[in-house]
């Protein structure tokens, strides 16, 4: 079930290439990208990305949008993200169907209603939720007229609809709602058939729930802070999962996981810059 070894402080933003067939993911606190046995290091925060061509990604970070080569390593900075408010950083991200990419600040110590989720979309950054605590969960409907997210500590993954050009065009509703029990959203993806995926913070697993919003079943992982999923490998097939040792000693904490499992996942969509 490990996939990786590697300890991560806070592990999130998991990716699957769909061009290059590599597993990516990112150390928000250790301020690193990885893959399997290599890394690089940043020197602020930095947490998701979407795939732009065979060699780049648009990753996000406390600061700014930037296209990022694979190979060389080279930045080119794209557009400001909070970059005039020190106190917060960049968390959960993803691309949606129709190109643009979605990313969600919070607080560094999560102050309360401190984060925004935004779109961003043929150079165009807009805010699409304000006060967000914790921003998570952002994944979209295969149809592409649905995205979800959540802010984690409401414990009510949200869903809204969107137009043809990914934009809202109306107003979001509860999609699943686990209020009252131990299960707090955090990173979320959707299959091929639909089922939203959600990491579940403090307990360890990955719930799958239909698009109706019933429970499918769970996969449990070593890790009691399971951060964020991704589908990758040559089927699409295999449910990766980010988990964070921050606050945990010991065990596989941080350590980022693979299940392999009955579903398949959707590919992952390409920004448009």
């Amino acid at each position: 079930m490990i996939y990786d070894d590697t300890v991560c402080e806070l592990g999130e933003g998991p990716l699957w290439h769909p061009e290059r067939k590599q597993f990516f993911w990112f150390d928000i606190l250790g301020k690193r990208l990885h893959t399997k046995g290599q890394y690089w290091q940043f020197d602020e925060h930095i947490s998701a990305a979407g795939w732009v061509d065979h060699d780049h990604f648009l990753i996000a970070s406390e600061t700014k949008l930037f296209r990022f080569n694979i190979e060389t390593g080279a930045q080119e900075k794209i557009i400001d993200l909070e970059a005039d408010i020190p106190e917060t950083r960049s968390n959960d991200g993803r691309a949606d169907p129709q190109g643009g990419f979605w990313i969600g600040t919070m607080g560094k110590s999560a102050e309360a209603y401190a984060g925004t989720i935004y779109r961003f979309y043929k150079g165009e950054l807009r805010e699409i939720v304000g006060h967000v605590t914790i921003s998570n969960s952002i994944c979209f409907a295969v149809d592409g007229k649905t995205a979800f997210y959540t802010d984690t500590d409401t414990q009510l993954v949200m869903a809204l609809p969107l137009g043809k050009d990914g934009w809202p065009k109306g107003e979001a509703y509860v999609h699943l709602d686990l209020t009252g029990t131990p299960y707090r959203p955090d990173g979320a993806v959707v299959d091929a058939d639909g089922n939203l995926w959600s990491a579940q913070w403090g307990v360890g697993r990955v719930a799958g729930y239909a698009p109706d919003g019933e429970f499918i079943e769970a996969f449990d992982v070593p890790a009691i802070q399971s951060s964020c999923p991704s589908f990758g490998g040559e089927d699409l097939s295999t449910l990766f999962c980010t988990s964070a040792a921050v606050g945990q000693t010991g065990g596989d904490h941080g350590k980022t996981f693979a299940i392999e499992t009955k579903y398949t996942g959707q590919k992952e969509y390409r920004v448009i810059l």
